[in-house]
Formats: C-alpha cells, structure tokens, sequence
C-alpha cells in the first residue's frame, strides 16, 4: 500500500539579503516551544518597531522578551525549525536617518581596510560590541585576523574604512 504524500513544508524565506540595501536586524537561531515561536539573535535596538522582514516574507505577530518571536507564516515548531539560520532584513529605507558620525554596522562589514599611512590592510569581517564601544575586526589576506577600537578609525566611506597606523598588527 503506497504511504501518503506528505505535507509540503513552508519554504524557507531567503537567507541573505537578496537587496543591497537590505539591513540585517537579527537571525533566527532556533524553534522556541511547540506553537511555531523562534528564538532570535538580535543585531539593532528596536526590533518591535518593524512589522515584516525579508520583502514582507515575514510578519511578525509578537514579540517576547525582544527575543522571542512569532510570525503569521510559521504556525508549529517543523516550521519555526526549518527558519534556524534565517536573516531577518528591512529596506534601508525603513530605517531612521543617521546623526553625524553614526553607523550601521552592517555598512563597515566587507569594507578594504587602510592604514592612515596608506598600506592596505585588509577587510572588515566583524563589528563587535564588549561593552565598551565598537571593535573592528580586520581578516589580512592570509586569513589572519585582529582587532581594533572604533576610535582607532578616524574615517570610513561607502568603500574604504581608514585605521590609525598605531594599532595595525
């Protein structure tokens, strides 16, 4: 006797922001209970202030602790599974403007770095935060890796971000 079909599975919304002004708000790291909910790794200070992500793929419904959410499309844990690993993204647009000397990290992440004595130097692989200020991580072209405070930066461009010679490895 031939089994059933099975169900078919929700499809799993694009992962990497298909957009270049796309901005990366959190990710989805995984089912969070049995009702469809997911836990998040949130990237931005206000999430609950957008409604939908990735091209309206995402609705989301509520949000808990700012971070656990549940989303419209995802009804039952499977589904929340199969979004593990998902990027939640907005338009820039949807994004209020900068003040004078602010950033979003994501638009220092893949920028050439230099030094101020004009030596390349490498690209921004990472934007970490300790607590203490923002800390650049710079990947050299053999792969090596080191870090440096944002005010070791005195300036960055939409194609190159500038690191005081003084704290080049």
């Amino acid at each position: 006797m031939p089994r059933p079909a099975a169900p078919a599975r929700p499809t799993k919304p694009e992962a990497v922001p298909v957009d270049p002004d796309a901005v990366v708000l959190a990710a989805v790291t995984g089912a969070h209970g049995i009702a469809g909910e997911v836990r998040l790794k949130v990237f931005a200070e206000a999430l609950e202030a957008h409604r939908t992500f990735n091209g309206g793929a995402l609705t989301l419904v509520k949000l808990r602790d700012g971070t656990i959410a549940r989303f419209a499309e995802v009804s039952d844990r499977t589904a929340a599974e199969q979004l593990r690993g998902t990027l939640l993204t907005v338009a820039r647009a949807d994004l209020p403007p900068l003040g004078e000397g602010e950033y979003y990290h994501a638009d220092l992440l893949g920028l050439a770095a230099v030094s101020t004595a004009g030596e390349p130097i490498g690209r921004v692989v990472a934007v970490e935060n300790f607590g203490a200020g923002d800390v650049i991580e710079i990947e050299r072209d053999g792969g090596k890796r080191f870090m440096v405070p944002i005010n070791a930066v005195p300036e960055w461009d939409r194609t190159r971000l500038v690191v005081e010679a003084a704290f080049v490895e």
